[in-house]
Protein backbone atom coordinates (compact mmCIF):
# COMPACT_ATOMS: atom_id res chain seq x y z
CA UNK A 1 0.00 0.00 0.00
CA UNK A 2 1.97 3.07 -1.19
CA UNK A 3 1.05 6.80 -0.58
CA UNK A 4 -1.38 7.05 -3.72
CA UNK A 5 -3.62 4.54 -2.77
CA UNK A 6 -4.07 6.76 0.57
CA UNK A 7 -4.12 10.10 -0.42
CA UNK A 8 -0.78 10.75 0.67
CA UNK A 9 -1.45 9.97 4.09
CA UNK A 10 0.02 7.65 6.06
CA UNK A 11 -1.25 5.77 9.55
CA UNK A 12 0.76 7.16 12.94
CA UNK A 13 0.67 10.38 15.00
CA UNK A 14 2.61 13.08 12.67
CA UNK A 15 3.12 16.40 14.20
CA UNK A 16 -0.57 17.42 14.49
CA UNK A 17 -1.80 14.09 15.94
CA UNK A 18 0.55 14.39 19.04
CA UNK A 19 -0.77 18.62 19.85
CA UNK A 20 -3.88 17.45 18.70
CA UNK A 21 -4.12 14.71 21.75
CA UNK A 22 -2.47 17.59 24.19
CA UNK A 23 -5.37 19.88 23.58
CA UNK A 24 -7.57 17.08 23.82
CA UNK A 25 -6.76 15.94 27.47
CA UNK A 26 -6.32 20.21 28.17
CA UNK A 27 -9.77 20.77 26.86
CA UNK A 28 -11.24 17.60 29.14
CA UNK A 29 -9.45 18.96 32.12
CA UNK A 30 -10.74 22.25 31.93
CA UNK A 31 -14.46 21.35 31.32
CA UNK A 32 -14.31 18.67 34.13
CA UNK A 33 -12.38 21.23 36.84
CA UNK A 34 -14.45 23.83 35.68
CA UNK A 35 -18.01 21.83 36.10
CA UNK A 36 -16.24 20.96 39.93
CA UNK A 37 -15.74 24.81 40.67
CA UNK A 38 -19.25 25.20 39.59
CA UNK A 39 -20.67 22.22 41.73
CA UNK A 40 -18.32 23.68 44.44
CA UNK A 41 -19.59 27.04 44.33
CA UNK A 42 -22.92 26.53 44.29
CA UNK A 43 -22.71 23.98 47.34
CA UNK A 44 -21.00 26.49 49.32
CA UNK A 45 -23.86 29.51 48.06
CA UNK A 46 -26.04 27.26 49.75
CA UNK A 47 -24.74 27.48 53.13
CA UNK A 48 -23.92 30.99 53.13
CA UNK A 49 -24.66 32.98 55.99
CA UNK A 50 -25.32 30.19 58.83
CA UNK A 51 -21.97 30.20 61.06
CA UNK A 52 -22.74 33.68 61.16
CA UNK A 53 -24.69 34.65 64.57
CA UNK A 54 -27.80 35.83 64.47
CA UNK A 55 -28.55 39.45 64.57
CA UNK A 56 -24.52 39.69 63.97
CA UNK A 57 -24.17 39.71 68.12
CA UNK A 58 -20.48 39.17 69.44
CA UNK A 59 -19.64 35.60 71.26
CA UNK A 60 -19.93 37.21 74.19
CA UNK A 61 -23.59 39.23 74.26
CA UNK A 62 -24.56 35.14 72.80
CA UNK A 63 -22.29 33.59 75.75
CA UNK A 64 -24.04 35.75 78.17
CA UNK A 65 -27.41 35.24 77.00
CA UNK A 66 -27.15 31.63 76.72
CA UNK A 67 -25.67 31.90 80.51
CA UNK A 68 -29.21 33.85 81.93
CA UNK A 69 -31.32 31.54 80.02
CA UNK A 70 -29.98 28.77 81.72
CA UNK A 71 -28.78 27.11 78.60
CA UNK A 72 -25.45 26.52 80.44
CA UNK A 73 -23.94 26.66 83.74
CA UNK A 74 -21.23 28.80 85.48
CA UNK A 75 -18.80 26.99 85.32
CA UNK A 76 -19.16 26.46 81.67
CA UNK A 77 -19.77 29.98 81.06
CA UNK A 78 -16.65 31.25 83.00
CA UNK A 79 -14.49 28.38 81.12
CA UNK A 80 -16.03 29.96 77.51
CA UNK A 81 -14.97 33.76 78.72
CA UNK A 82 -11.97 32.70 79.53
CA UNK A 83 -11.37 30.97 76.11
CA UNK A 84 -12.85 34.09 74.50
CA UNK A 85 -9.99 35.98 76.07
Amino acid sequence: MGPAMMGGWRPGWGWTGGVGVIFMVLFWALLIGGVAVLVRWVADAGTAGQCSPPGGESATAILKRRYARGEIGRAEFEQAMNDLR
